[in-house]
This record gives C-alpha cells, sequence and structure tokens, in this order.
C-alpha cells in the first residue's frame, strides 16, 4: 500500500514575514500615492512669485558688482599708467646718471688736487667740479623721488588688484547665486506647466486682476493702440522736470516690452535697466542698480512725488520704477510680464527720488 503524505504546511515564521511583506508593500504603495501631491494653484504661485523675487535680489546685486569692478578696473589701469610713467622717468634719470657715472671714472683715477694742479685753466675746473657736485646731488635726490613714488605706486597697485580679485570671487558667488535662483524658476516653470491650460489662464488672469486693482474705481480708461493694453487715468499731474518728462516719456515708448533679468534695453529691460535706459534718453545717465539709483538724487516722501521721479520699492531697495501720477507706476515688474502701469500701492513703497 502507498503511503499518503500530506503537503506541507508553511512554518508560523514564515507566513508572518510573508504577511510583514504584504504590509510594507501596501504601506510604500499608499505613501508613494501619497507622496509629492500636485501643488494647488495657489501654491505654485506663491513659489513662482516668491523665486522672482529673489532673483531680481539677486540681479541688483550682481549688477552692483559689476559696476564696482569696472570702476575699480579704471581706477586700476591709472594707477598702472603713473607706475609706467614713473619708470620712464627713473630709466631717464638712470641713463642720466650713467653718463655721469662714466664721465667720472674715466678721469677718477685721478687725485682731484693733482688734477687741479695739472689743470691748463684751474678757474674752469673748478667751476666745472662745483657744477658736477650740484648735479649728482640734483639726481640723487630725483632718484629718491621717483624710487619712493615707485614704490607707491606698486603698493597702490597692488592693493587694487587685490580689490579687484576680491571683486571678481565676489561677482563669482552673486553669479553662482544668480544660477542657483535659475535653476528655481526652471523649477517653477515645471510646476506651471504640470497646471492644466485652463489653471495657467486662471494665474495670468489673475496677476493681471493684481496689477489692475485699482483700476476698477476709475471712470476712465483709454486704449493704447500700439499695444492693446489699458491705461489708467494718471491725472494731471505735472513732471519734476523736463528732464523727467523726457524720461518718462522714453519709458511710457517701451511699454509692453518684456522683462528680462540684467537687461538694460532696447527691446527689454528689468526694472533698474528700464530707468537708466529711459534717463539716457533724456542724456541723463545714472547708475544701473534700484540701491545705487536710490542714492543719486533727492529723496521724497509719497506726498511729495511728481510723474518722472523714481519710486523705490522694499526695504532692500530691489525694485525701481518711474511715478506716472494719480498713484501710478510704470515699470518692469518681473519675469513673465511686459512693462506697465501698476498701483504704487501693491509692493512696500520705501522713498521717492528726484534726479537733477
Amino acid at each position: 500500500m502507498g503511503s499518503h503524505r500530506r503537503p506541507k504546511q508553511p512554518s508560523r515564521a514564515r507566513v508572518t514575514v510573508l504577511t510583514t511583506v504584504a504590509a510594507a508593500a501596501v504601506a510604500l504603495t499608499s505613501q508613494a500615492a501619497q507622496a509629492d501631491p500636485k501643488p494647488s494653484k495657489a501654491d505654485v504661485k506663491e513659489k513662482v512669485d516668491k523665486l522672482y523675487d529673489e532673483a531680481e535680489v539677486a540681479t541688483e546685486k550682481y549688477k552692483a558688482a559689476e559696476d564696482s569692478q569696472d570702476k575699480l578696473q579704471k581706477e586700476v589701469k591709472a594707477v598702472q599708467d603713473k607706475v609706467a610713467r614713473g619708470q620712464d622717468e627713473l630709466n631717464e634719470l638712470r641713463d642720466g646718471l650713467g653718463a655721469i657715472a662714466s664721465s667720472q671714472y674715466r678721469t677718477g683715477g685721478i687725485d682731484p688736487a693733482l688734477q687741479l694742479f695739472l689743470s691748463s685753466d684751474p678757474d674752469s675746473y673748478l667751476e666745472n667740479a662745483s657744477a658736477l657736485d650740484q648735479v649728482s646731488a640734483k639726481q640723487a635726490e630725483a632718484l629718491q623721488q621717483v624710487q619712493s613714488k615707485q614704490r607707491t605706486l606698486a603698493q597702490q597697485r597692488k592693493e587694487a588688484q587685490s580689490k579687484v580679485n576680491d571683486l571678481a570671487e565676489t561677482r563669482k558667488e552673486l553669479g553662482k547665486k544668480k544660477d542657483e535662483v535659475k535653476a528655481k524658476l526652471a523649477e517653477a516653470q515645471r510646476l506651471l506647466n504640470s497646471l492644466t491650460a485652463a489653471e495657467r489662464a486662471a494665474l495670468a488672469k489673475a496677476d493681471e486682476e493684481r496689477a489692475a486693482a485699482d483700476r476698477a474705481s476709475r471712470d476712465s480708461t483709454r486704449s493704447t493702440a500700439s499695444t492693446g493694453a489699458s491705461t489708467p487715468d494718471l491725472g494731471n499731474s505735472a513732471p519734476a522736470s523736463g528732464r523727467a518728462a523726457a524720461a518718462f516719456a522714453a519709458a511710457q515708448s517701451k511699454i509692453g516690452s518684456p522683462y528680462v533679468y540684467g537687461a538694460s534695453g532696447p527691446s527689454t529691460f528689468d526694472c533698474s535697466g528700464l530707468t537708466s535706459w529711459a534717463f539716457a534718453q533724456a542724456g541723463v545717465s545714472i547708475p544701473r542698480t534700484s540701491q545705487a539709483q536710490g542714492a543719486s538724487g533727492t529723496r521724497l516722501s509719497m506726498s511729495q512725488l511728481q510723474v518722472g521721479d523714481l519710486v523705490i520699492f522694499y526695504a532692500d531697495q530691489h525694485h525701481v520704477g518711474f511715478y506716472a501720477g494719480n498713484g501710478q507706476i510704470l515699470h518692469a515688474p518681473r519675469t513673465g510680464t511686459v512693462v506697465r502701469y501698476e498701483s504704487i500701492n501693491n509692493m512696500p513703497f520705501q522713498f521717492g527720488v528726484r534726479i537733477g
């Protein structure tokens, strides 16, 4: 009679392991389903706005470092030119001293008293000897002066070069920071791209509504034919000056031009790029950064603003625009926007600046 064996039952330990593995798999699946949830429109907008603001801050700092470096390089060149001129003077003095030394060497073997005894014209010899002493003294004094000057200039050149190196390193670090912000902006763009077309359109509409928040309460608007944009009622405020009026008019001609970080025209702009370009069209040179522009003229309170005055925003003064009248500014806001009008109350006002 054949044997009948009962199937081997899995051990209790094995059952426990399998159960644990299955439970873990379910947990991981659940976690994976819950990980990285799709951000809401509000989350995306908040992050994008924050990154745009950080990028503008970094860009203004980067431009300031560039301006400082350019200025220092000019100073270094001037110092190097002085050093070169001092070296030429030193070489000329050395040539003169060499000629005198050669002459003295040719007669140096004869005792001065004997030279006087043998001289056919003792009076002439004494005069020449006295003149030679005077020339030698003057040459020695001049040589000391030039050598002292050369040492001073060499030290200045060394210090200037050290500053250039420091600025280059600072510029490099700022460039890295800008690249980091760009990477964040790329990530924010990826998030924007993850939204539906309807959601992106809603965000764009919300941004436009924010820019025109105070226009709804105004009775009159007119159409700007060149851009199709709506122009707010700017009132009848007089320009601060003829140059301010010319600069503001130049900025108005760029309404609708895209915002690009670090751009200073003529077709794309960032905030300080627009203001510096516009004043340049009026024949006025102002610095490239918002912070430097804020220190370039007379400070004003909000109530003192006139058309064409600069308006500085944020505690670190990283944004600037033109006062357009009736509580409006004209500026280049941020990435994804164009040069446009906006309420002065949409950003934290610091002070106004009147140029000239």
